[in-house]
Parts: structure tokens; sequence; C-alpha cells
């Protein structure tokens, strides 16, 4: 199947070939017929694209203190490359989408194949979205009126937020798409609309549709329009809806308004607001989030929990729904805001119209129907990578199971350099897998992970999933005879391990055991192997202590859920266990653990934790999330027979009572990533066992887990 993809770093946009997405459970997988381009928010995002880097930094001032912190504590060229990999992640555009289902996947009953629905999904022939985020389409309404339904929504929650009533008079600050809409829901609602923009033909759509305007163009002071609009009074309220990075919208909005008027931005302008505009007024000042409540909350958009209707009368589902009833009962118009039709396949077309100075507003894309795209031919869930057959290879032939960011700017890296055949890419949405395999060669992509395990040309896999199901796939590997890299953790439940460990020795006794490894890169840090070559001679017990600034995530992060991450302690905080484990040169007998207290409670990922190893070692590992991101992220400190190492975020080792020792410096860091892929290709390679045995492997894992419970 075809998308429409921009890339950040340049801003070009394309039409990709890209596997089909899956149809995951609470979600719907959707053929599409028709899509919206919403002109104002693509321009924008097709214009950063365009930036050049300075620009793309004033844009983006936070984003610069950020990538200044990580310079000085990872230096220079790690930096470098981590922001021209994040810019080099591709960008599916669009949100506004009209098709028919193909799919419904697991705990669907509301949809059914055949349902024509209206959805956020993308400009793509298939897309597969959250079922919440959908809504099905009143038979008298048109794909093409219907795929207004998603920015008619972000018009209509603005709408909800300023809370109109009947006769109250109301401005509306840019007549663009959502502008436009504003108005009419405005007058559908019994108000009285003053409309101000700088264009006279949407300036004449929306006197059209019933409003009064103010052409800012020709010089009208917006300011005495709306004194004398409100007949002397200041109108009730302001709805910005332009996009601009000027603090005068905002600052006209308070001259216009009377005093306890409101003012709701749902657009973009500057927001730096003068105390004496609002306080003198007591004016309210709220900005309005996407389609409605509901919208970012993993809950409601992942897991298909909806609010209860007593009590959120209006979410983002609700708004789609308002809106499509609207349409089919002729009180939303929005056939004269269709200015332009385009085939999908002429995609690239449309936008080099979006980004001209002809006059547009709402511009369609039109998708193939059947016979021409058959859906069989639409939903192929594994492609061939045009051009990036690679020859045959003595090594191992691998295949990725996850494509996120860990694994596309580390992982793949790792493992394309040490020579390795790479075979499958698979993700959820096809999307990453699509384009990391072109960019690192693969053969195939695909959002089918049966294609990597049951494919005979692969014998090695990488998973890179969410840590839920890493278990499951490290058993589907081992039964199918392949070898496997797990990236840390091997599993989130005692459970889990056990099962793991009885797979792996049934396999040893079928004489089918292949390699399992997981990703404890930090082991093969070439610093961390030089202090191990250091304290190799030495037997009296070591003392260890990792402090690891691990930085604040939110509670609401997937790796804070216990179902799904694990939390941080088993998803992260292993590696320092493994660490540890490898430097102590001993097996753990026992941990002990304390956390620091919250407002709520203990804060899980702001802990102490001490391991006790046979032989008299002991390690005693910080792992703080209460930190700054301008200390250093990880330091290693060795005391043993009255010498100390110590380790600064892998770049630089010191040393103390050593008479060969005393400092070595890298060029910059290296957490071990390329060793690691490296030794464990090598071990296939040669037919040896894994670089970390497999029960040391288990042993860390159980260890982590007694940990995270305690």
């Amino acid at each position: 199947m075809q998308q429409v993809l921009q890339n950040l770093g340049n801003g070009t946009v394309q039409l990709a070939s890209v596997p089909c997405p899956r149809t995951s459970a609470g979600q719907l997988l959707i053929r599409t017929s028709t899509t919206l381009i919403s002109s104002g928010t693509e321009r924008m995002l097709l214009d950063f694209g365009k930036a050049n880097w300075i620009e793309k930094a004033r844009q983006q001032p936070d984003k610069v203190c950020m990538i200044f912190d990580k310079v000085k504590t990872d230096g220079l060229l790690p930096t470098i490359e981590s922001v021209r990999s994040k810019l080099d992640q591709p960008v599916p555009l669009g949100y506004s989408n009209a098709g028919v289902v193909i799919e419904a996947g697991e705990s669907v009953t509301e949809f059914q194949p055949g349902h024509r629905v209206i959805s956020n999904g993308p400009h793509a022939e298939v897309v597969s979205v959250p079922k919440n985020l959908c809504a099905r389409i009143p038979d008298s309404v048109s794909d093409e009126a219907a795929c207004f339904t998603v920015v008619s929504a972000v018009a209509l929650e603005g709408l909800r937020l300023v809370a109109p009533t009947l006769g109250e008079c109301i401005v509306v600050t840019g007549l663009g798409l959502i502008g436009l809409l504003t108005v009419q829901l405005l007058k559908a609602n019994g108000c009285r609309v003053l409309g101000l923009d700088f264009d006279s033909h949407k300036l004449a759509l929306a006197e059209q549709f019933g409003a009064t305007t103010v052409n800012l163009s020709a010089g009208q002071d917006p300011v005495s329009a709306a004194e004398h609009f409100s007949h002397g009074h200041g109108v009730d309220a302001v709805l910005i809806t332009a996009a601009t990075k000027s603090n005068e919208p905002v600052h006209q909005a308070a001259l216009m308004c009377r005093k306890r008027g409101r003012i709701v931005l749902v657009g973009v302008a500057g927001l730096e607001l003068s105390r004496d505009d609002f306080y003198k007024k007591e004016l309210s000042f709220q900005v309005s989030c996407s389609y409605g409540p509901g919208r970012y909350d993993p809950s409601y958009e992942q897991a298909g929990q909806d609010y209860p209707y007593p009590y959120v009368r209006w979410t983002a589902q609700r708004n789609f729904e308002a809106v499509l009833e609207m349409l089919a009962e002729g009180r939303l118009n929005v056939e004269p805001l269709i200015t332009h039709r385009f085939p999908f396949d002429d995609a690239n077309d449309a936008y080099g119209l979006i980004q001209s100075n002809e006059p547009q507003l709402g511009v369609l894309l039109k998708y193939p129907a059947e016979p021409h795209r058959p859906v069989p031919t639409l939903i192929r869930r594994t492609i061939a990578l045009s051009g990036n057959s690679t020859p045959f290879s003595s090594g191992p032939k691998i295949a990725f199971v996850g494509a996120g960011a860990y694994a596309t700017k580390v992982l793949m890296p790792a493992f394309q350099a040490t020579g390795a055949q790479l075979e499958t890419a698979v993700s959820n949405t096809g999307l990453s897998a699509a384009h990391v395999g072109r960019k690192y060669r693969f053969n195939q992509a695909s959002t089918e992970p049966e294609s990597a395990f049951s494919n005979p040309n692969v014998d090695t896999i990488v998973i890179a999933t969410r840590h839920d199901s890493h278990a499951r796939y490290v058993r589907q590997a081992i039964r199918a005879d392949k070898n496997v890299f797990v990236e840390k953790p091997l599993a989130i439940s005692t459970e889990e391990v056990d099962q793991i460990e009885q797979d792996y020795i049934s396999a040893i006794r079928n004489g089918s055991a292949g390699r399992v490894m997981v990703g404890f890169n930090r082991r093969f840090a070439p610093q961390v192997v030089k202090m191990k070559s250091l304290l190799e001679g030495l037997t009296e017990p070591k003392a260890i202590i990792l402090t690891v600034n691990a930085g604040a995530i939110p509670p609401d992060h997937w790796t804070q859920d216990a179902q799904i991450g694990g939390g941080r302690v088993i998803g992260e905080a292993c590696h320092f266990i493994d660490l540890a484990r490898f430097l102590a040169g001993a097996p753990a007998i026992s941990v002990q653990a304390m956390h620091a207290q919250g407002i709520n409670g203990s804060a899980p990922d702001t802990l102490s934790f001490s391991i006790a190893f046979a032989g008299g070692s002991i390690a005693t590992i910080h792992y703080f999330a209460c930190g700054n991101r301008a200390f250093p992220k990880e330091r290693v400190e060795v005391f043993c027979g009255g010498r100390i190492l110590q380790l600064d975020n892998f770049h630089t080792l010191r040393g103390w009572g050593w008479k060969n020792f005393r400092r070595r410096k890298l060029w910059r860091q290296d957490k071990g990533a390329n060793n690691m892929a490296k030794a464990f290709v090598t071990s296939i390679r040669d037919g040896k066992p894994a670089p970390i045995p497999f029960e040391e492997i288990l042993e860390v894992s159980r260890t982590t887990l007694q940990v995270a419970n305690l």
C-alpha cells in the first residue's frame, strides 16, 4: 500500500510503499476513500521540515536546551547523531480520513466490516485506528463531506470551551478551514459572529455563512469593529483559529472582550500575555486540545476505555458523532470549502499546491477504488524492498521484530556493521519497518512477527518490542530453533523467566537450542572491559557503586506501566545489575532496597539498592529519577585492595593506586553496543556459546525481579 510521508530533516514529501498495518485489539483496519489535507497544520509541518537547523532551533528553544545538556554529558558527536536520527524519521501526514472498515480487531463490537467510518487516520490507502477515534458515517453524508469531521471536531471542542449562549457576540480570528467551520457552528448555536482575516475570499465565505467580517488587509481596526459590533459592550468571547507567532491576536482579543469575557486559543499564537490586559477585565484564557476529552489519553485511545457518558458528555468520539449529525441534517455545509481534488497518486502535486501562493482551502485526496486496487493487494503485510537484496552471507541471517528508537538508532547500525545479512524488519504500523528496511538494506519489511519466525532464511531474531512481549517472542524463537537476541529485559515476571528456562532446557534435550542473548551492552563497553582486566588479578572483595541519573519519565509513560513496561527497575535498572554482576565476577546471593518517599507514597523510579555477591563483594546502585539532565547520566566506581576505579559516563576512566594506570579517555562515549553485536554475531559464525552465559542471564533477570518486588 501507499502512504504520504514527510522527511522532517528536509521537508520533502513522498508517496512510499509500506506494509499494511496490523489489526490490533480495539482497532479498526480501514480502507481509505477520501482524506482532507489540513492546509494550515500540514503546511506548518512542511515549513518546519524545510527550515535549516538554526531556524528549527528558533522554533523549538526548549529542545535546544536539551541538546546542549546532552552535549555536556554525552559529547558532541553522539548528540549530532541523535539529532540527525530524530530528523531522519519519516512523519505520516494527515488526520482527516473517511473510508470503509476492512477488519475489526478483538473486542470491537460497535463496528463491522463494510461500515463507512471517519477517523483521524493519516493519508494512506489503509489505516489502523483505535475504535474511540472513529465514528460511523450516516448514509446521507458523502465521504467528501465526512472527511471534514475531524477538523470540524477541533473547531467544536474550542466552541465547547467557550460555552456560547444564544445571542452572544463572538469573534473568530483567522478564517481558514477551522475558522470557517467555527463560524458555522457558532451560527448554529444562535450567536452573532464577527470574523477577522486578511483574505477577501475567506471573508466572503464567512459572510455567506452569516458572519460580519473585518478585512485586516484593508487596514480596518479589529478592536474598533468589535466595539461597534457589540454595541459598545465588548464581545462575549474570542476564538483564535489563526496560525501565527505573533502575540497580537491574544492582545487584540483581550481588548475586544467585555469584562469577564472568554478567550480560547484553537490555533497557534504567541503567548507572551499582558497581565494588565487580563487583570482589569478578569478575562479567562484557555487553550483547546485537539478533538476533545480522550485525545492523547492512552487508556481512551489505545486501551479503548470510554469516559462515562453522564460525567464526560462530550469526548473526542462524541464530538465526531455530533459533527456527522450536523452534516446529515444540513446544518453544517462543507461543500463551499472544497477548492481542489487530487487523485491520491498525485499527492505530491497537492502538497505543492498548499505550499504555493495559489488560493486554496479544502484540498481532498481521492483514493482508487475496486477493481483498480483490490483489497488483497492493499493488505499485504510483508513487502519486498526493491534494490535491497543482499548477496548471500555465510553469517547469521537476522530479522528484527520491533523498530523503535533504540532499535533503529543503536541496534540496527551495530548489527549491520558486523556484516550479517539483515533479512526482515517488522513493526506494528509498517511505516518504521519500511523506513529502516530501506535505510539499513533489509530484504523485507513487514507488520507480521510471524514473517520473521517462520522464515527459513532467518536463523536469528532480534527482539526490540515493548517489554511485555519479550518473553513470548523469546519462547517462540527458542521453539523455532532460532538464535535470539532480546533488548533488555528478558521478561517482566518470575513466571515468564521460569517458562523461558523450561523451553530452553527442552530445546537442549532435543538438540535444537540456539543462543539466547540479552542486550546488556554496558559489560561490552571498552572502558568496562578495561576495568574488568585491571580487576582480574585482585583477589580481595570489591565494593561497587553505580550512580544513575536516570531522569524523570511521566507516570503515564508505557515503561512505568507494570503490565506493559514492568517499571523502570525491570526495564532499565537491570542494565546496572548486570554490570555489577559482571564486575563482581560472582553470583548474587542477597538484595536489599530502599525507595525515596514521594508525595503520594514511594517513588518507584528513585531508589537505592544493594546486592551481596558470593565471595564477599558488594554493590550499591543508586537509580535516581529526581536529578538534572546537565549532570552525567552514569558513573561507575570500584573500590578494591587499596585501589579505586572511576568511570564517568562511559567516556573517562580514572584510577588511583594502580602502578601502570591513571587515566584513559575516549574520543567519544561508547556504551558497548557495537562490541556486543559483534560478539553475538561472532559466536554464531564460529559456533560458540553466546557471549553471556544463559545461567547468568537468568540470574540477573531473577535478581532484577527480586529488587523490583521489594
